[in-house]
């Protein structure tokens, strides 16, 4: 009976503890859990707000936006591009950027609706035997997306 007694008031007080945290003015259990329950809620939704926010801001201060990877395959390229801003003419200014370093895209997959999402495979076209590096694929990449993203006017 004692061990009993003991339960009920350990139990008592994690309800009143509950209950003061809460800031639950509710006198039954049900009650109390009920307002334990709404404040969880709200502080999930405060939380996703401050998560939305944090993610906005780094969208106008993300330094690595536009992203672009390129990794060597057997006969050329995998381009990897990717922006949160979708800037008209993107395309039409990598493929000019590909066609300079003498790249053929052998397959591509472009996404361009709210942001701008490019995989691509090129394979070097050069006949003179000279051999491309990735790094200089890279850096010749996102001079043409900075180029375009830093709001140079389309031309047609």
């Amino acid at each position: 009976m004692v061990s009993r007694n003991k339960s009920d008031s350990s139990m008592r007080d994690k309800f009143q503890l509950l209950r003061s945290v809460t800031n639950s003015h509710a006198e039954s259990e049900t009650s109390i859990i009920t307002d334990a329950s709404k404040y969880i809620k709200n502080l999930k939704k405060k939380v996703e707000e401050i998560n939305n926010v944090t993610t906005s801001e780094q969208y106008f201060c993300d330094p690595t936006d536009p992203m672009v990877t390129v990794d060597t395959l057997e006969n050329g390229f995998l381009i990897n591009i990717t922006s949160r801003k979708n800037d008209g003419g993107m395309l039409v200014c990598l493929l000019e950027a590909f066609e300079d370093l003498g790249l053929d895209v052998v397959e591509a997959r472009v996404s361009c609706t709210d942001s701008f999402s490019m995989h691509a495979v090129g394979s070097s076209n050069n006949d003179d035997g000279e051999s491309m590096d990735a790094e200089a694929v890279k850096q010749a990449v996102e001079v043409a997306v900075r180029t375009r993203s830093d709001g140079h006017e389309q031309k047609w």
